[in-house]
């Protein structure tokens, strides 16, 4: 699947003020149940932060991952946001994250869809332009655009 399938327009959030991962979470996880990804916000954002106690999502370039199965999931989904202040993420290279992409999936997709999902994502971050295009976007459809 396509990332660009999995990332709705109400999924990006563009320049939000969080103070803490769970707070960007929380914002990401409501745009995902605003439009039916997530039909239980709270039984998702315990998965998602128990991934999180088992080790760190940021990934380093000041991007993290977080993501969840859950029986709160209804289909699988992606978010982003670009927060407008350093968040500490503990991410494995020490650096403050200012790019989140939320995955969420249904627990009984769990297999590889997340997986495959993460690998997509991965792939993409590793490209200095990809992370810049990140940053420089000033609208929804051009950050998705850099998806494609």
């Amino acid at each position: 699947m396509a990332l660009t399938d999995l990332l709705k327009t109400e999924h990006v959030l563009l320049d939000i003020e969080a103070v803490s991962k769970e707070a960007c979470i929380d914002q990401l996880t409501s745009a995902m149940e605003q439009t039916g990804v997530v039909h239980d916000a709270d039984a998702y954002k315990r998965a998602v932060l128990k991934r999180e106690e088992e080790g760190t999502t940021g990934i380093g370039f000041g991007v993290a991952i977080p993501h969840g199965k859950s029986s709160g999931v209804s289909q699988p989904g992606l978010a982003f946001a670009r927060v407008t202040s350093d968040v500490d993420w503990e991410s494995l290279d020490g650096t403050p994250v200012r790019h989140v992409f939320l995955i969420a999936v249904p627990e009984e997709q769990a297999g590889n869809e997340h997986l495959q999902i993460l690998s997509q994502l991965s792939r993409k971050l590793m490209h200095e332009d990809f992370r810049e295009k990140l940053q420089s976007a000033t609208t929804i459809e051009e950050l998705i655009g850099a998806l494609e």
